[in-house]
């Protein structure tokens, strides 16, 4: 985006504004991993006493995800698909009614180990919808939610079409001599980088918490066009008693309370 320099008279200072721009709505693709992983119990208790599985959560996660996209501008509009061993449509007619919406998510369950993941099919199928969305002066994100800890996705993606954005939120076990959840984030990042039009996110997470799927969706509310940097974020902010600027000189380091762990 192209910036207008304007320079204040008399401040000996300069000052930058942003040329006015229309901030296009999106067609938000989102692809749930319907592996057994994402049967995987988290640490957070449901209303009916028993731990949340990782679907579940997820699924909580979108719904609210749907309700705020909306309250921001009511023309974004979604479709879902799975990923097993490659991508299928779960809902292929893109929606801004969130009552439809969320009423797709009802067919959204868990299937057997798929051995393994190609995400060829979903940027082909991204690839094509982009087009229809760039014919109606809106843009396309997917959004990605892989659960597995040892199947490394893979993809076959020329490195210079980019036509939508991707973001990644990874929920995978602890790392152990069984997996290798470095590994398939590395693959994802790959993959984030290799096809995103904007700015991508990709977020991970291995504690089994309910707040490490939402705090990533709540960001993801973050519209493509309107991102800095991920490497540049700096939220959520430590929750870490601040010290005052005047007091701070004279504190020890040792006396300086330490965030609270997330």
């Amino acid at each position: 985006m192209e910036t207008d320099r304007a320079v204040v008279i008399g401040g000996g200072a300069s000052r930058y504004a942003l040329k006015p721009t229309r901030i296009t709505s999106e067609d938000i693709l989102i692809c749930v991993d319907v592996d057994a992983e994402s049967m995987v119990e988290m640490k957070t208790t449901g209303t009916n006493g028993r731990p949340l599985t990782r679907m579940e959560c997820v699924k909580q996660a979108i719904i609210l995800f749907i309700h705020n996209k909306l309250s921001i501008n009511p023309d974004h509009r979604f479709a879902f698909a799975t990923l097993s061993k490659s991508a299928a449509w779960l809902k292929k007619d893109f929606t801004s009614d969130a009552a439809s919406a969320i009423a797709s998510l009802r067919g959204l369950s868990a299937t057997k180990s798929s051995g393994r993941a190609d995400l060829t099919q979903l940027f082909r199928v991204a690839a094509q919808e982009a087009k229809i969305s760039r014919a109606q002066s809106r843009i396309l994100r997917v959004i990605l939610i892989y659960c597995r800890s040892s199947v490394r996705p893979t993809h076959e993606w020329p490195l210079k079409q980019k036509l939508f954005t991707l973001d990644v939120m990874y929920l995978h076990d602890k790392p152990s001599p069984d997996n290798c959840p470095q590994d398939v984030y590395d693959s994802l990042v790959d993959a984030v980088e290799r096809v995103s039009e904007y700015e991508g996110y990709i977020f991970e997470s291995g504690q089994g918490l309910a707040r490490s799927v939402f705090k990533p969706m709540s960001i993801l509310l973050s519209h493509p066009q309107q991102r800095c940097a991920q490497d540049d974020l700096d939220i959520p902010k430590s929750l870490a008693k601040k010290v005052p600027v005047v007091e701070a000189a004279s504190v020890d380091d040792n006396q300086i309370p330490q965030a609270m762990s997330q």
